[in-house]
């Protein structure tokens, strides 16, 4: 007999392809369609929250929430699994940069485009008024 688990993993795989899509074919952060976002995310915390005390936190960032955030931070603070709203908030945002992470790279490939333009475009600023003016 299946387990509820592998019964609706069978449900959702079958719908799935009903709609066309392959589960198996789809790879991870694979952004080849851009219909379909296949997203990884881990069974648990254990490996983010290890990775995140083992990392040097010496950035300060202010973020303002809204009420119903603060308090789930604090729910997560009262699980004594995380120490603070600050480690809590900066779990979760580690977890959400992660499942942005295919977008993420995409934006600093074309930001780093946008230096490379900068650069040329301050040489040849320098080539017409003279390095001694720039």
């Amino acid at each position: 007999m299946s387990s509820l688990p592998d019964v609706i993993l069978k449900a959702v795989e079958q719908a799935l392809e009903n709609q066309g899509l392959n589960l198996d074919a789809l790879a991870c952060g694979d952004d080849s369609d851009p219909e379909v976002k296949v997203v990884c995310v881990a069974p648990n915390l254990a490996s983010s929250m290890s990775e995140l005390r083992q990392a040097a936190r010496d950035q300060v960032v202010m973020v303002r929430v809204d009420e119903q955030v603060s308090q789930e931070l604090d729910s997560w603070v009262e699980t004594d699994v995380v120490k603070s709203r600050s480690e809590a908030a900066a779990l979760f945002i580690r977890e959400g940069l992660e499942v942005r992470r295919s977008e993420l790279d995409q934006l600093k490939e074309t930001l780093e485009g946008v230096s490379k333009a900068k650069e040329e475009l301050r040489k040849k600023a320098q080539q017409i008024f003279g390095d001694d003016k720039i």
